[in-house]
Formats: structure tokens, sequence, C-alpha cells
């Protein structure tokens, strides 16, 4: 198995990646760009942009943004509304694994930039229903956020007749270049279905789970090309006109605006999904499972990029904490009705062969990391990351917060 010279990506990255004839990835190359492009002149590009969408009038949304209670969604709203001066409206699909934290950020980001905001909470039997189905079908428990927070935005885009959407940061694009910030690759549904959906749209569901019924898939549904032409729906990406760093967004972040991080279980980046109880946990256990590597591996190789890590200080953090035994499995299995056993039986009918042999009735990942012993998080270093935020939020912090006040009292 090849690794990128550089960082740490292998060739069996499931996003596609190019090693070229130093072994450097495209993922790496494409980074390059970061410290040759003209930033300046990009986001006067980008303010020509959005500058026929900008409404006259204050009184009405003349964007969508889609947010969360974590990822850069408050870097995202806060150069729309403050730098890009216009008003958007706020979306968010509840992926029902919610932590106190995730609750908390999504209030606070409503209440600091003042905005409205749409949320979209489906049926918890319907939710866990789709949620068995992507487990079988594609070895996920995350297929429904994935759908759910890619088909909302542009559900309402064209119901509310609003065609700008506004997303961060391109992950084809940050992780394994699979295109130049020049490109300015906008959201389609093609990319939707092949990498955050895995290749299965929600028809796909309805066509191979009989046991779902049409009221359990139709909100995972992207809008067909009739209706996204009626309004002109488009999505553009923030990371194509602004040099995106992510861990010093975050903490501008934090700063400014009051945004809580919350530490993680399989990671040292402790910003991007403080919002879930399982992103780092079981969701993460179960990438490494498929694909034999883990988040943090992702987060290691931007801290490589972005010179904040070695090649080898971010290779030992990979190991340590793709080590760790995630905690919340018994949360997932009594939300969802599974055994442990059948959980795992599951998710090991999707294991990459290029990374994993079956060796009497083991599994064994092929040489593609060293061994480490599984590890306890407590006490794993943060390389550079602030592991918890500043206050004490209240809730229960091994339950999901299904919905909580949506606003606070003073920013």
């Amino acid at each position: 198995m090849k690794h990128c010279t550089r960082c740490l990506y292998t060739e069996a990255h499931p996003l596609n990646l190019v090693l070229d004839e130093e072994g450097v990835c495209s993922g790496c190359r494409v980074h390059e760009e970061k410290d040759t492009l003209d930033w300046d002149a990009r986001f006067k590009r980008l303010e020509e942009l959005v500058r026929p969408y900008r409404c006259a009038s204050r009184h009405f949304h003349d964007c969508i943004v889609p947010v969360s209670g974590a990822g850069d969604s408050f870097f995202i709203v806060d150069m729309v509304k403050n730098r890009l001066k216009m008003n958007p409206l706020l979306v968010t699909y509840n992926k029902q694994y919610n932590t106190p934290t995730g609750i908390a950020n999504l209030a606070t980001l409503r209440t600091v930039f003042d905005c409205d905001l749409l949320q979209q909470t489906l049926s918890p039997a319907g939710v866990k229903a789709v949620t068995r189905a992507t487990l079988r079908l594609m070895g996920s428990m995350y297929w429904h956020c994935l759908a759910g927070s890619t088909a909302f935005p542009v559900q309402i885009a064209t119901r509310f007749k609003i065609p700008l959407i506004i997303w961060g940061a391109h992950q084809g694009l940050e992780q394994v270049g699979m295109y130049s910030h020049l490109d300015e690759v906008e959201m389609s549904r093609k990319y939707r279905q092949e990498h955050d959906l895995m290749g299965f749209e929600a028809e796909d569901l309805l066509r191979l789970a009989p046991e779902l019924e049409e009221r359990d898939v139709l909100p995972y549904g992207y809008p067909n090309e009739h209706e996204l032409a009626s309004v002109g729906v488009r999505g553009i990406y923030l990371g194509n006109y602004i040099r995106w760093d992510s861990k010093t967004q975050h903490e501008a972040m934090i700063a400014r605006h009051g945004f809580e991080p919350g530490r993680q279980q399989r990671t040292f980046d402790s910003y991007n999904h403080a919002d879930s109880h399982h992103y780092s946990g079981v969701h993460d256990l179960i990438k490494f499972m498929k694909h034999g590597y883990s988040k943090v591996v992702d987060h290691a190789c931007r801290e490589i990029r972005h010179k904040r890590l070695s090649r080898e200080a971010a290779l030992d953090a990979a190991i340590r904490y793709m080590a760790v035994n995630p905690a919340d499995m018994g949360l997932f299995l009594e939300w969802i009705g599974l055994s442990r056993d059948a959980f795992l039986d599951l998710v090991d009918a999707h294991r990459d062969p290029r990374v994993w042999t079956r060796e009497s009735g083991t599994w064994r990942l092929r040489e593609v990391w060293p061994a480490s012993p599984r590890v306890d998080e407590t006490g794993l270093p943060a390389y550079g990351y602030q592991p918890d935020g500043s206050r004490d939020i209240p809730g229960p912090k091994d339950k999901y917060v299904l919905i909580g006040r949506g606003w606070i009292d003073a920013p």
C-alpha cells in the first residue's frame, strides 16, 4: 500500500487520489495553491458573484446557509452576514445524535448573528428505520445525516425560491485535490450521490429496503432538475474564494462569538464535530473498519499541510487516536435496537479488501499503519486544539438531545 510521501493518505482513499512521480498526493498538490493564489482577488471575485443575489430590502432572505451546531457554521455565517453583507436564511437538518454542546452552539449561532433558522426534525422512528437499512446496504450510520444536510437546504431553496446556497469548503478539494480552487466547482447532485451518499440516493433505499415506506425516505430526496432550473438554484463553496483553514477560523469564532468546542474520542480536533455523540466515536470506528483509517488521519493530514505538525508527529497522533475504543457504542446500539455482534456483522460486510484480509475468522489490517494497543483517550495530546469550551453547558452527557432551547438570553 503506497502512502503519500508528504501526508498520511494512501492510494486506497475512498474519495480517490493520485500520487505523482514524487509520491506526493493530489490533495497535497492542490493545497499548495493556498500559498500561491491571490486571495484578495479571489474574494473580490466572490463579491461579484453574490452581488446579483443581494436583496435591496433587508426584510428578505437573499441566500441560504446550511448550518449545524459545529463544523464551520459560525465562520460561514460571519462571512456571509458581516463581510458579504447578505441576509441569510439558516437551515439545519437535525441529525438526532445531538450533544448539549451542539444544541448550545446552534442557539448561540442563531442569537449572536440575529438570523432566521429553519430546522428539519424527522420522526425518530423513521430515522431509525432508515439507519438500519443503510447499515445493511452500505455499512453507514451517518447516511441520513449526510443525505438530510445536503437535501434539506436545496429543498428549501426551491420551495422558497431563494436560488443561492452558500456552503463552506468542498471535501473533495480539501482532502484529495479532486478539483483546483480555480475550477470553482459548485454543489451538484452527482457529487452528492457518488461521494457523500456512497452511491445511494433516497429512491435507491426505497427500492432496496422493502421495509421502508415512502414517507421514511422522501425527506432525503434531492429536487429534480426541473425544480432546480425553475428557481436557478446553485450552491457555491466559500473555500474556492477564501484561504480555508478550519483551525484558525474556529479559534477566531471562539474568541469573537462564543463558539464552544468539545473534546472528541478518536481525534484531537475538538472543533468540527462537537455536536455529535458519535461522529468521532462509533461512526469513526465504522470508517476504520471499512477503509482502514480514521478521521484523525484527515485531521493530521490537514495539520501537515498547514505546517502545524510534522509528518512524524502526525503519524504518532493518528496511530494513538485510532487505538481508542469508543465509549458511545452502547448508546447507539440501544437507540438502533441491535446487539453488538449484529452491528459488527453488518459493518464487516463492507470492509475494503485492499486494506483488510480475513485469516482464520479474524480481520487483519494489511500493512498500512504500525500496530498500537487500545488506549483511553484521556490524556492524549490535543496538538494545539482547545479540548473543551469555557462554559459548563447543562444537559445529558450520555443521551441524545433531540430538541433544545433555540436561543440564548444575551449574546
